[in-house]
């Protein structure tokens, strides 16, 4: 099989979690660490925003995080070492290896033609589509295998999410185009 090229596929965010420690005391990091915020009244973790690369960290005291706001892998584990050695310097004993892992990646394509979704409904009758436009003006199509979920639109713009890792997003979307071949 050929691999085609998806020029247009941009990831516009990559969330990641997992943990980096044990234990983690969140006023005390929040005191030593520049940019990280604890408001335990509004949210039970501290929010650590690192400008380079962009990315927001929800870092809890039971030593968990989520990381969001990634765009590549490099800018994942260069944040991830930044946010690691900001915990050291602070004072936390963090694991050797964090146990971080991608758990979602959004991604946005052009198709680069008009979908009517009104057809795509009636033609596809399938119960993995959600489609109320007075709701939402996007059509929700989930994909079994891989799990994918792919938001499309009328304009040509599609937007998956779900996929742990690029390839499965690529298989979701060559799904997506085989079903759709005939239809647009």
């Amino acid at each position: 099989m050929v691999e085609k090229r998806y020029d247009s596929l941009k990831i516009e965010n990559i969330v990641a979690s997992g943990a980096i420690a044990d234990a983690i005391d969140l006023a005390e990091i929040s005191k030593k660490i520049p940019n990280c915020e604890l408001n335990q009244k509004r949210f039970p973790g501290a929010v650590f925003r690192l400008d380079e690369p962009k990315i927001a960290s929800l870092i809890f005291s039971s030593g968990k995080v989520v990381l969001t706001g990634i765009r590549d892998k490099d800018s994942l584990d260069q944040g991830l070492d930044l946010i690691i050695s900001s915990m050291k310097e602070a004072g936390v004993k963090t694991f050797d290896r964090p146990r971080v892992a991608v758990t979602n990646i959004v991604c946005s394509y052009d198709i680069g033609k008009y979908i009517n979704l009104n057809k795509v409904v009636i033609t596809l009758n399938l119960e993995n589509i959600e489609y109320e436009p007075e709701q939402f003006p996007g059509l929700v199509y989930r994909i079994r295998d891989p799990k994918i979920v792919a938001l499309l639109f009328s304009s040509g713009k599609i937007i998956l999410t779900g996929g742990k890792n690029l390839e499965d997003v690529k298989r979701g979307l060559e799904f997506l185009e085989q079903k759709l071949e005939n239809i647009l």
